[in-house]
């Protein structure tokens, strides 16, 4: 399915979850991306409903840039798209899992994801390189 085509309507339980859902005053929830293959943890990013609505419908995550305020469709710009396998719901309805397969780095620093600098005793260690 193109991205101009009309998208399938979701499910009435489906509908019924995200009525349930508690985002926060800006209309946001806290999304995770782990790598379903691995168990990689690859970014945090944020959702609105229209963007849960399109990533459910359409098989590609779409975020809520809080800095552009606008959509953004993972890998639009960089080809480093995520394909939505498996969305969940923590228990308290406040964040979401999306298990997705990474095509490219998740991380715009050209990184496999967004978590490469660990807090040691010594100090800040950077711990993963950017992907040639």
């Amino acid at each position: 399915m193109t991205e101009d085509q009309e998208r399938p309507a979701l499910p009435e339980h489906t509908i019924a979850l995200l009525d349930g859902l508690r985002y926060d005053a800006n209309g946001l929830i806290p999304a995770v991306a782990q790598e379903a293959a691995t168990g990689e943890v690859l970014m945090l990013a944020y959702m609105n409903r229209a963007s849960i609505e399109e990533s459910l419908r359409g098989g590609r995550v779409v975020y809520w840039s809080r800095s552009r305020q606008n959509f953004w469709r993972k890998g639009d710009s960089s080809g480093h798209i995520q394909k939505l396998i498996e969305m969940r719901v923590d228990c308290d309805q406040d964040s979401i899992l999306l298990l997705v397969e990474q095509i490219g780095p998740a991380c715009h620093t050209n990184r496999r994801n967004c978590f490469y600098t660990a807090l040691r005793e010594e100090g800040p260690v950077v711990i993963a390189e950017p992907i040639a």
